[in-house]
């Protein structure tokens, strides 16, 4: 039966392909891509760990005692059997050898479609059975955890219908369903098949979905009970432009859908054509179109659209998912170096770590505070931690030796906060020069994303050599909205008039000053916003890659000029989205 489900729209586009749920355990599962060479090592693993649990079970039964109640034995008995299952087993080890997926996603994905066969029985002592399968799976689970193989890297190109026992040799999409992705699972799946996705939770501005618009697929976030409606290999829709979920579409939708996704296509091959054209309005204004990056080898998506530099390397993502083991100095070197190098002479402006809130540094680790987002993060943690801040700063400072590089301040509020990391910042040149160490002269910056920061320029432009507005923190921060959560992500207005205010006050100020300034944040990638902060002054944009050239059509159709007195009337309205008819 075909069904909607609504969510939020984050990223552009139509997706269509087979449902890859990421079921959820009471052991942490990993999810990731197995190469076609490993299958045989990734079976063996899961025989090995189911062995052991025969073994255990076996164990168990020898030394039960003798007064021990004759339902502990059948019980036993039930979990062994339950253990050898074919049904079970064969599943399993379809998952790993046709989608290449690791025996523990394997397992649970598996656990998922058994544990629906249960429900549907009408015995109710065979329906109990199910607390049974998922207490072996369990204690399987565990063992692979022991034993678990490193994250290896997903395979180039989505299965084929041929790996998947069918007869056409066409590639079969995958779109994935879950309840949440973390910015490390994200990455993780950054590289690999799948052509768009949906979550239960999420905002707009969620870092799930930046990172969906950095990988320039569809995606909806916000969609409630998506994890819980879709079944495993279900055929879906992903409108990423309605914010929509169909399920099971029938085919006169899919035909519908089909020809709105080959029109995407068409559209994209029009603006890639605008590759090598330079960003200069109508009338003769420059343009600055950066690209933010999170891994040093997204340096090459932004040289496909011509980025001039990087405006955001967001270093947070080299810090996620390592159970505690930060990246130490030659690490952190070794990958800002990359992006320096991969930039080929251009700025790379690279920011500290912005930990914290909706970007935890481990997704194992629960957050204590009582809001993430109003404690400990970004530079505040930094500071908390000098010897990590430290070790952070003398690798930037290292790569700087390589080219040109910016850095950039994260969440800066306080004149204490400003004089604490200028200090750290000689602290780790002077570690360096007494090693003797080549490093090379960066220009400093500081993130605008809150209030505070926004009111207090004066005191910004003493110290910095140019600003970034960071819109999506500062429009949480002025709105007091939690960006990551959908029940009142409809509050999250980037054409509030406070937030808006505060963006071209940021803007004037530097220009009065003759220093850069850049919007980085979801606002500088949208291209509804591009004509107005053109208006506003704004002429340095840093975005996703993936949105560069949109946003460079945008410019070389705007006339900078007369937009200025449009851009203060919109300024000046009680409801800005009436004028730039949103």
């Amino acid at each position: 039966m075909t069904f909607s489900i609504h969510g939020i729209p984050v990223s552009r586009g139509i997706a269509i392909g087979r449902a890859v749920l990421v079921t959820s355990s009471r052991v942490d599962v990993t999810h990731y891509f197995i190469q076609p060479d490993q299958v045989q090592e990734e079976l063996q693993r899961l025989r090995l760990a189911r062995d052991a649990v025969v073994e255990e079970l076996q164990r168990l039964q020898q030394e039960m005692p003798r007064d021990a109640p004759p339902e502990l034995d059948a019980l036993l008995d039930v979990h062994l059997m339950l253990l050898q299952d074919e049904l079970m087993g064969a599943g399993v080890r379809q998952w790993i050898k046709e989608r290449l997926y690791n025996a523990e996603w394997a397992l649970v994905t598996q656990l998922e479609l058994v544990s629906r066969q249960f429900d549907e029985m009408e015995d109710p002592y065979l329906r109990e059975r199910k607390a049974d399968l998922e207490q072996v799976v369990d204690r399987v689970l565990r063992r692979l955890k022991g034993a678990a193989a490193p994250v290896a890297a997903p395979p180039q190109r989505p299965p084929r219908q041929q790996d998947l026992g069918l007869d056409d040799t066409e590639d079969v999409p995958l779109v994935l369903v879950a309840h949440d992705l973390s910015p490390a699972d994200m990455l993780q799946f950054k590289k690999s098949v799948f052509a768009g996705f949906v979550t239960d939770v999420g905002g707009k501005t969620s870092h799930t979905a930046i990172v969906a618009r950095s990988m320039d697929i569809p995606a909806v976030v916000g969609a409630r009970s998506a994890s819980h409606l879709v079944r495993q290999d279900d055929w879906i829709i992903i409108d990423g432009d309605a914010g929509v979920m169909i399920v099971d579409p029938s085919p006169i939708i899919l035909a519908e859908y089909g020809y709105k996704q080959r029109q995407g296509e068409l559209e994209r091959g029009r603006l890639a054509r605008l590759r090598n054209t330079p960003a200069v309005t109508l009338d003769g204004q420059k343009i600055e179109l950066l690209a933010n990056i999170e891994q040093p080898e997204d340096a090459a998506a932004a040289l496909a659209v011509s980025a001039v530099g990087v405006g955001l390397f967001r270093t947070e993502f080299l810090f996620m998912g390592r159970e505690g083991k930060l990246p130490d100095e030659d690490e952190q070197y070794q990958a800002y170096r990359g992006a320096v190098d991969g930039m080929h002479g251009m700025p790379v402006t690279i920011r500290t770590i912005d930990i914290g809130a909706d970007k935890p540094l481990d997704d194992r680790r629960p957050d204590t505070h009582l809001n993430p987002a109003l404690g400990l993060r970004a530079i505040r943690w930094s500071l908390s931690e000098p010897a990590m801040f430290l070790t952070q700063l003398r690798a930037i400072l290292r790569a700087a030796a390589h080219g040109r590089v910016q850095l950039l301040i994260p969440m800066l509020a306080h004149a204490s906060e400003i004089r604490q990391t200028l200090e750290l910042i000689d602290k780790a040149r002077a570690q360096l020069d007494e090693r003797g160490q080549v490093h090379g002269p960066v220009r400093l910056g500081a993130m605008i994303e809150v209030p505070a920061a926004a009111l207090s320029l004066r005191l910004f432009l003493k110290h910095f050599d140019f600003l970034s507005i960071g819109t999506n923190d500062l429009i949480q921060y002025t709105l007091a909205i939690d960006r990551a959560d959908e029940s009142v992500a409809h509050l999250f207005d980037q054409l509030h008039p406070a937030v808006l205010r505060l963006i071209a006050d940021t803007i004037a100020a530097c220009q009065a000053q003759g220093k850069g300034v850049t919007v980085c944040g979801e606002m500088a990638g949208d291209t509804e916003m591009t004509r107005l902060l053109l208006g506003l002054g704004l002429r340095s944009f840093s975005m996703h890659p993936a949105q560069i050239l949109a946003v460079k059509q945008e410019i070389l159709r705007a006339d900078a000029g007369k937009l200025k007195p449009w851009a203060e009337a919109v300024l000046d309205s009680d409801e800005p989205a009436v004028l730039l008819g949103l």
